[in-house]
């Protein structure tokens, strides 16, 4: 049966008085202690008796954890859960990288610099059909309410559509955010009969086999000297003083602009290319092994995995295809006869193929490789709205 609602969500700035933020900082530091203890007793519990302990485990030992320490009673039950299931699925992303021999990267104790959120689970009475306390906007739409916190001053700056199913509140270098998870009916675009290949780079950000050039903005190299200097003054003063925890303030500022600049792009570019095309084929990259080059800086400038998430997540949306194909000599190969080798990418940017003497800028070339894969053989497309090609 094909699924006619997708996932969206929506974030909306917060503005707690002083008391609420302090108690929304005690949250986040009572929901971190709870998770770096939930993994110090499993790897206890693992070390010492050889035993597995679940995330079901824990929860039940809850209850428990309230009568001896009274500080985490004045913590909502479910944002209580939410760390032990955090934890838990992380152990399970752990073992799943072990078993397909990947890097496993195993799961580590969170400081507070790592730990800016906590969630609410449930939002919504889908029986009755309206909120529960939990994010519930008061009747002038002017403020929610948080459980153990209060009635907190939130900007309603566009509607919440859909049906809200979570509710995460999110520290952002010193903003807080209402970030709400909504399922919503999936809006159709009218077909256009396009179909395009999108061949991702740092040069330009992407260059698609319509001839189209994107310039990528390369926000990060553009506030380099600013962080430089920041970072440089960060350096110079005295660890666990106030200007230097205000000078860590600065940098983590221009980071927030840098990240919210690409961020901008990245869904003004993903929107575009939806609504130009049906289907969208680009390279089914392995971005975090990329970053391992001489070029990481200017890969992870460009962004690519944000890119393409946005890009399937509003496909989804308006019944558009994205199609990952494998990148396997798609610069190599060319377009006109088909020949791959690697002589064949004189440069960066040119194009020339020994066996015919076809010349092209070697980006679009690409481009036109990919929407050729895409199409190569037939594929089917999953509820994600993402089509995989086998190629």
């Amino acid at each position: 049966m094909e699924n006619n609602t997708t996932i969206k969500t929506h974030k909306y700035r917060l503005y707690p008085t002083k008391p609420q933020e302090a108690a929304m900082f005690e949250t986040l530091r009572l929901t971190r202690t709870l998770y770096n203890a939930a993994l110090e007793q499993r790897i206890s519990a693992y070390k010492k008796q050889g035993k597995t302990v679940t995330g079901y485990d824990q929860q039940k030992e809850l209850t428990a954890l309230k009568e001896a320490c009274p500080e985490f009673a004045g913590v909502y039950s479910h944002v209580l859960q939410e760390p032990l299931e955090r934890l838990d699925k992380t152990y399970k992303s752990f073992f799943a990288r072990v078993k397909r021999g990947e890097k496993a990267g195993f799961p580590r104790f969170k400081p507070a610099g790592r730990w800016n959120s906590f969630k609410f689970k449930e939002v919504w009475d889908k029986k009755k059909g309206r909120w529960l306390s939990p994010g519930r906007p008061t009747d002038d739409g002017k403020r929610i309410n948080i459980p153990k916190i209060g009635s907190v001053k939130i900007k309603f700056h566009r509607p919440l559509e859909g049906t809200p199913k979570t509710l995460q509140i999110v520290l952002d270098v010193n903003e807080w955010y209402a970030v709400y998870t909504c399922e919503v009916a999936k809006n159709p675009l009218p077909a256009t009969g396009s179909s395009v290949g999108v061949d991702v780079g740092t040069t330009w950000f992407a260059i698609t086999s319509d001839g189209e050039f994107v310039e990528n903005p390369r926000h990060l190299k553009n506030g380099l000297r600013k962080l430089r200097v920041q970072q440089r003054t960060v350096t110079r003063r005295k660890k666990g003083s106030n200007r230097r925890r205000k000078a860590v303030k600065l940098v983590a500022k221009t980071h927030q602009k840098i990240r919210r600049q690409r961020l901008d792009f990245h869904h003004k570019t993903a929107r575009k290319m939806v609504n130009e095309h049906d289907v969208i084929a680009h390279e089914d990259l392995k971005v975090s092994n990329m970053v391992q080059s001489n070029l990481a800086r200017s890969i992870s400038d460009a962004g690519w995995s944000q890119f393409f998430t946005l890009l399937a997540m509003k496909a989804e949306s308006a019944a558009r295809r994205v199609v990952p194909v494998a990148p396997n000599y798609t610069s190599q190969r060319c377009h006109q006869c088909g020949h791959a080798c690697r002589e064949n990418r004189l440069s960066q940017a040119r194009f020339k193929c020994v066996s015919c003497g076809h010349e092209a800028n070697a980006d679009h070339n690409a481009a036109l490789n990919i929407l050729d894969k895409a199409g190569a053989r037939p594929s089917g497309v999953n509820g994600s709205g993402v089509s995989h090609a086998v190629v």
